[in-house]
């Protein structure tokens, strides 16, 4: 080896071991659109990513629905072809029927019962449970309120005002039987049709928080709002348990940390945002309607009709009685 040989291939050698490392970026589904909750959430768990990690690990966001409806990104991502995914809470019971307790009617009454039942014990046994039944880990909590009832046709504040309109639902069991204890079957839809849905009437209404009635612009297609508290809508995001355990220990904390940091930054991003999200579906044209009686009708007829029917499905009565401690109430009436 000639003496410039010896130098050009020690000077690749140098070069080779200083040449950064290429950091790997991860795809993360976002079923809404941008300017909610879900983008809000990913946006900083993508921040905080790349921050843990040194540069090491970042992400990318691909919002309303590019990667598939919101059920469908559970199976990706159990199946290790997709990351992350970012997506209503109600769309991963289907795969994991404990954490349907969150989604049965007037269990969760406020964002701090949302905080609390999510970052403590209970929302530790979900997330448990949640790798066992459907692969995939969830590492962060979006919060985006509750949903409150859309429609196109005429203000609605009591039960009866909704006899008559069609509304749309996910595919969910839960809620579902809510609409129905209401005295109407609402029409389960994908996520993915919904606003064409609106669009051509097939539907009159659906229900979301504001901030997603806001970032899908469905003030282009609906008029009225009826401010239920129903069902505060809790956005999980959930990694791939194949691709988790694939990471190193280090990697592992550093994944945890940043949904951690996200979680918290979801809390505040809904705090400061939402009052003045109604305020501009307001001057959109927007009606607010609040529900009548305190909403004491629209509970009754809920609660003892839904929650009974769904005991052995969430894991028996002890689980939802389990969240209701936790926050304060009384145990479900026998």
């Amino acid at each position: 080896m000639t003496s410039m040989t010896r130098l050009l291939t020690g000077t690749a050698a140098v070069l080779f071991l200083t040449l950064p490392a290429v950091a790997a970026e991860y795809r993360i589904a976002v079923g809404d659109g941008a300017g909610g909750t879900q983008e809000a959430l990913g946006k900083a768990f993508v921040a905080a990513l790349e921050e843990q990690s040194g540069g090491k690990m970042n992400g990318k966001l691909f919002v309303n629905g590019q990667l598939g409806d919101e059920q469908d990104t559970v199976t990706a991502a159990a199946t290790g072809t997709l990351d992350f995914s970012i997506l209503a809470i109600n769309n991963i019971t289907p795969f994991s029927p404990s954490v349907g307790t969150l989604t049965l009617p007037y269990v969760i009454l406020s964002q701090e019962d949302a905080e609390k039942v999510t970052q403590g014990d209970v929302g530790q046994q979900m997330i448990e449970q949640t790798i066992e039944d459907a692969g995939v880990r969830i590492i962060g909590w979006g919060y985006s309120g509750f949903r409150v009832l859309t429609n196109s046709k005429k203000p609605v504040s009591t039960v009866a005002d909704l006899q008559g309109l069609v509304i749309r639902v996910p595919k969910n069991e839960i809620m579902i039987e809510t609409y129905k204890s209401w005295g109407i079957s609402p029409t389960p839809m994908a996520w993915g049709e919904t606003f064409a849905a609106l669009q051509q009437k097939v539907v009159d209404g659906q229900d979301n928080p504001f901030m997603t009635v806001y970032a899908m612009k469905f003030d282009e297609v609906q008029k009225y709002i009826t401010d239920l508290h129903y069902l505060f809508s809790i956005e999980p995001l959930i990694v791939s348990e194949a691709l988790f355990t694939s990471l190193s220990d280090e990697e592992q904390a550093q994944v945890l940390a940043a949904g951690e940091a996200a979680t918290k930054a979801s809390s505040e991003f809904l705090r400061a945002e939402e009052a003045k999200i109604k305020e501009e579906l307001v001057s959109r044209g927007m009606e607010i309607t609040e529900p009548a009686d305190d909403e004491q009708e629209f509970m009754k007829l809920a609660t003892e009709a839904v929650w009974p029917q769904f005991y052995d499905q969430i894991g028996g009565k002890e689980v939802l009685d389990n969240v209701l401690t936790s926050l304060g109430r009384e145990p479900a009436a026998e």
